[in-house]
């Protein structure tokens, strides 16, 4: 009989005694690859606020659909810092280039909920009226002047 053969062999009878459960290797396995994890995001240094302006500047330059417009927006946007005048201006050109109104007029609402206050908004307002009335740009303020 085949059982009676392996159990024995002395070899192979304490390979089968002292084999451990799956699951005790599986852990063990678990452990050692957690010790030897690696920390790929300490590799890459901070940027700057002028390396972000001069990055995203190019980015809203190279932009040729209104995907790409939205998804740099997207991108800009979600940092923890406000885009400088010269970035909103890029913004506003790409959805102009793309001819998307709705994109540029999100952007200044964007701009809105990004600020920390009414006064920082009002500057930047300042600062981009003549690229507004260019562009032919609209607050949504002044469209819905009830729901702001």
């Amino acid at each position: 009989m085949l059982s009676r053969a392996i159990f024995r062999n002395p070899v192979i009878n304490r390979t089968l005694l002292s084999a451990r459960p799956a699951a005790y290797t599986a852990t063990r396995l678990t452990r050692s690859s957690l010790i030897q994890s690696r920390k790929y995001s300490d590799a890459h240094d901070d940027e700057t606020f002028e390396e972000f302006t001069a990055r995203y500047e190019k980015e809203f330059d190279e932009a040729y659909d209104l995907f790409e417009v939205q998804r740099v927006l997207n991108n800009c946007f979600s940092y923890d810092l406000v885009p400088a005048p010269a970035v909103i201006e890029k913004a506003l050109r790409a959805a102009r280039r793309v001819n998307d109104l709705p994109t540029a007029i999100r952007v200044f609402e964007a701009l809105k909920y990004k600020v920390e206050n009414e006064d920082q908004y009002k500057a930047y307002l300042d600062e981009l009226k003549d690229v507004r009335k260019e562009l032919g740009v609209p607050l949504k303020e002044e469209l819905f002047p009830s729901s702001s």
